[in-house]
């Protein structure tokens, strides 16, 4: 019998490939070829009818089909594990989010939805390290208000961001409304000119952030925008600096000793550079948006929302 997961991976291939045959003709004579393929091999008998015919998934099945469209996965070492709860549970419904807050659990609990996918760390640390927490109440609230109910929990870090394209970057780009000025893969995107402070305040409203800091002056134009969600470390963000000459870093966040650092020190020897901290959650929410619309596409009928969890500093 051969597994779900292979028989999806087999498939996606032959849907992903066919989609970008720019000869409609050729797109037909292809997938068909394809498809047949697939009957002679006894693994569906009809294709179209796949998912059609799937009427509920287990996390395991939902794990694995993910990771099956991401370029040489599975990873040996990764933090994408399941922290709370099997693969074995059939998935009533699912809520993807950045952090998987109390309050995200008390609403996957009322939605019905018994799988939990965020982006980022539960349990305090990137390992998910819990040895020494197992007799702390904050720990104890979390996971055992979510073991009580059923729920499971998987970490979407690495994979996401290893798709082809990097899936939070194409989401917080969809977010920004720039899908038009980004090249696929690509981590520059040439805006329509504006000035730092009209930047900041575009950024501000799309994503929802009620203030953010930055490096710069207010008034420098900005076209050419070099965007890192996240906390990609200081040495990344500075060599591609260094490398692209962008007008402007636009980032999740970054050690204040570091890239903020060097784009003050650029700016006293006369460079025109600036950059934006939006904020770790606010600049990768999207890609837990996409992980959300991923899921509905690929498992039509199974209750997805997408909830942000919002930042858990807040601004006086």
């Amino acid at each position: 019998m051969i597994p779900l997961a292979q028989k999806l991976k087999g498939f996606f291939y032959l849907e992903q490939k066919a989609k970008h045959m720019k000869n409609h003709s050729t797109y037909r004579r292809d997938f068909l070829i394809k498809s047949g393929a697939l009957l002679g091999a006894g693994l569906v008998a009809n294709p179209f009818s796949l998912f059609a015919e799937k009427k509920t998934w287990t996390v395991g099945e939902i794990m694995d089909t993910f990771i099956s469209q991401v370029p040489n996965a599975p990873f040996e070492q990764t933090v994408d594990t399941i922290k709370v709860g099997s693969r074995d549970t059939v998935v009533t419904g699912v809520v993807t989010t950045m952090f998987t807050t109390m309050e995200i659990i008390q609403k996957a609990i009322e939605l019905k939805a018994n799988l939990i996918i965020p982006h980022e760390p539960t349990f305090f640390s990137g390992q998910d390290e819990t040895d020494y927490l197992q007799e702390d109440p904050v720990f104890r609230a979390k996971y055992d208000l979510m073991e009580k109910n059923g729920i499971t929990l998987w970490r979407n870090h690495d994979y996401v961001h290893r798709m082809t394209d990097d899936g939070v970057r194409v989401g917080v780009v969809e977010d920004l409304d720039w899908e038009e000025y980004y090249t696929p893969g690509s981590r520059i995107l040439t805006i329509p000119k504006t000035d730092l402070r009209g930047l900041i305040n575009h950024i501000k409203t799309k994503l929802g952030v009620p203030a953010m800091r930055y490096v710069g002056d207010l008034n420098q134009p900005c076209s050419k925008v070099l965007l890192l969600p996240g906390a990609v470390g200081g040495r990344l963000q500075i060599t591609q600096i260094m490398e692209q000459r962008p007008d402007v870093l636009v980032c999740g966040e970054s050690n204040e000793w570091e890239t903020p650092e060097y784009v003050r020190a650029a700016n006293e020897i006369g460079m025109k550079l600036s950059m934006i901290e939006i904020g770790h959650s606010a600049s990768e929410e999207g890609g837990s948006e996409f992980v959300k619309n991923w899921l509905n596409k690929h498992m039509p009928g199974l209750p997805v929302f997408h909830i942000p969890s919002g930042n858990s500093l807040q601004v006086f």
